[in-house]
């Protein structure tokens, strides 16, 4: 009788145990779609940004270009040609601190623009 009892309850628990561990499964199964939903939203909506930010830079450099094009079709004067090479130059130093140093190469731009060779 002691031992059909111990098989009983032994078994009841085996059962219970189960039980709980199907609910847990299901829970994490519900978690985990969930998330993924979720990431997906998530996903889409940054694809959706990286698109937006992609079409204004797109439409910056085609202007950014227009400009280029437009500003070199204009007949340049000689003496002037340092003077566009300087348009094209950043002498801002602090927007070039991962850069190499060109500060050699600027101030021979500048001296030349003041002072052009003069060719005869």
């Amino acid at each position: 009788r002691k031992q059909w009892y111990q098989r009983r309850v032994r078994g009841l628990w085996k059962q219970k145990q189960a039980e709980e561990i199907a609910a847990r499964d299901a829970e994490a199964e519900a978690k985990a779609a969930e998330w993924k939903a979720e990431a997906a939203k998530e996903l889409e909506n940054w694809h959706a940004k990286q698109n937006d930010v992609f079409e204004k830079t797109k439409a910056g450099n085609r202007e950014a270009q227009e400009q280029f094009l437009k500003d070199n079709v204009e007949e340049t004067k000689p003496g002037q040609q340092w003077e566009r090479i300087c348009r094209l130059c950043d002498f801002n130093p602090k927007n070039n601190r991962n850069s190499k140093d060109t500060t050699r190469m600027k101030s021979i731009f500048l001296q030349l623009k003041q002072n052009p060779l003069i060719r005869a």
